[in-house]
């Protein structure tokens, strides 16, 4: 399964392919960041970001695309900009019928370093670790982007089992009345 991992951002969006299955060692095959200036137009920052995400698309023809989950903070204005550059990511898988998986931070540090509350060096130390790096991939946001794509490799085929799982119970109990 090749994963393109994607940790949002409009200043810095994370984005890293990770090649591999669950159980076996994986293979990292592109790391980065699409950069924006702060001080652009909303409008041309949302292009830039399609634009990058474009580009790892056409390049690693990822499988699945691994999106983190938008989560509420107290920032407002720093949760609006992760939540369009998500969007724009989602949207860039969509057109291409992509698959997207959607992780939360905790799960994805949870899988990673098998503590949900683990900091920005122990998750930069695994992914280091995992894909047997020869240094932490900088800054923070790339590091965050191949964790995604981890995340998704190892959860992915628990996710579809369960995912099977309740879709023979739905069908089963459709016939049953009470």
């Amino acid at each position: 399964m090749r994963v393109l991992g994607v940790d949002p951002g409009l200043t810095r969006c994370g984005v890293g392919v990770v090649e591999g299955v669950a159980g076996r060692p994986l293979t990292m095959l592109g790391v980065g960041v699409v950069r924006t200036p702060a001080d652009a137009e909303l409008g041309h920052r949302l292009v830039a970001v399609e634009q990058g995400i474009e580009e790892w698309l056409d390049t690693h023809r990822p499988e699945v695309v691994a999106v983190e989950r938008v989560f509420s903070q107290h920032n407002v204005s720093t949760v609006m900009g992760t939540a369009q550059a998500s969007a724009v990511a989602m949207l860039c898988a969509a057109r291409r019928g992509i698959p997207v998986a959607l992780h939360t931070p905790s799960e994805v540090k949870a899988a990673v370093t098998g503590s949900g509350r683990a900091d920005k060096a122990q998750v930069g130390a695994m992914v280091t670790r995992l894909l047997r790096l020869a240094e932490p991939p900088k800054p923070a946001d790339a590091a965050d982007a191949l964790a995604l794509a981890i995340c998704h490799i190892w959860r992915a085929p628990a996710q579809n089992r369960l995912q099977q799982a309740v879709a023979l119970h739905a069908s089963g109990s459709k016939g049953r009345t009470r």
